[in-house]
């Protein structure tokens, strides 16, 4: 993992598993725990795939042998945590349909809104939306392609490739409106704190990053290899940024230096930490591919720092 001090990096390279987890996560010391694939999954026990499940981390999104979506749909069905399907009312629109889930708590907690991939709102992204429930946030996963499809669907219409090929057509106005409309929504939760930060996940991780310089009350943003045009405007730019990349992601990682300078002329925090040997989309594909055999030991690291980050600056 490369990051700004030479001791961190050696720090890492003697403990690459993120043995030292912040004491602010409850699941702190046990990240090499493994859990069995329950029944039903399509993930054969003791097989490659099941040898990779962390029940401490989001599902894997790369099961070998089975649906790719298997993890998800498995934490899914037998997640204790209560979850619902809401149209958000939009200011523009078609209604957003969004995944919402709550955490098992007491008091009240903060929302952190999960930008999905090109591929839509899939499996994948609601399991992610359940992990971080599972520590303690209410997770709102909007469907970016509300009303795109042929007859006014989205993803579950369009499918992966359908919202492969639509989502070009949302321009930088049309995420920030949405974004905008469920952050809205968000703080009309009553159990929620009135804290909001975004997390986001490659063309999601671009769009959590580009929110964060337009919407200056947003608490928070988290990009996971999400990529950083020159034309990004950094004039508004107040939210604190995690950035995650891989470090095998040379085309997301061009962008970095030159966000770097610009939020450090404008005073905001932005914590960049790119992992050596992993490939973009690691936190979906942990179970590693040729261009990144350091996926999973990347995961690992990325999760916690996420955690760590988003109840810092959601308290």
């Amino acid at each position: 993992m490369r990051l700004v001090s030479g001791a961190a990096v050696l720090l890492l390279v003697a403990a690459p598993v993120f043995a030292q987890a912040p004491s602010t996560d409850p699941h702190a010391g046990h990240a090499m725990e493994m859990q069995q694939a329950p029944p039903g999954s399509g993930v054969q026990s003791g097989t490659q795939a099941d040898a990779k499940r962390n029940p401490n981390l989001p599902p894997p999104g790369d099961v070998l042998g089975a649906d790719k979506n298997a993890w998800a749909k498995a934490q899914l069905s037998s997640s204790p945590r209560h979850s619902e399907w809401v149209d958000i009312k939009a200011s523009s629109g078609a209604p957003i349909k969004s995944f919402v889930v709550y955490p098992e708590r007491k008091d009240k907690a903060p929302v952190v809104i999960v930008i999905q991939e090109i591929f839509g709102l899939t499996d994948w992204i609601r399991g992610v939306a359940d992990q971080l429930a599972k520590e303690g946030f209410i997770a709102i996963a909007p469907d970016f392609m509300s009303g795109m499809g042929p007859n006014h669907g989205g993803s579950e219409e369009l499918g992966e490739q359908g919202s492969t090929r639509a989502i070009g057509q949302l321009t930088d106005d049309d995420k920030v409106r949405i974004l905008n409309d469920v952050r809205a929504y968000a703080l009309t939760i009553q159990s929620a704190n009135g804290k909001v930060a975004t997390v986001g996940f490659c063309w999601g991780g671009g769009t959590s990053f580009l929110y964060a310089l337009k919407q200056p009350a947003l608490n928070a943003a988290v990009s996971y290899y999400g990529p950083m045009p020159d034309s990004l405007d950094y004039s508004n730019a107040k939210a604190p940024i995690l950035g995650l990349y891989a470090g095998n992601d040379s085309r997301v990682d061009a962008g970095i230096d030159k966000a770097k300078a610009q939020l450090a002329g404008k005073h905001v925090p932005y914590d960049v930490r790119v992992f050596d040997g992993a490939a973009h989309g690691f936190l979906r594909q942990q179970g590693g591919v040729p261009t990144g055999l350091n996926n999973k030991a990347a995961s690992e690291q990325a999760w916690p720092l996420t955690l760590e980050f988003l109840r810092k600056y959601t308290k």
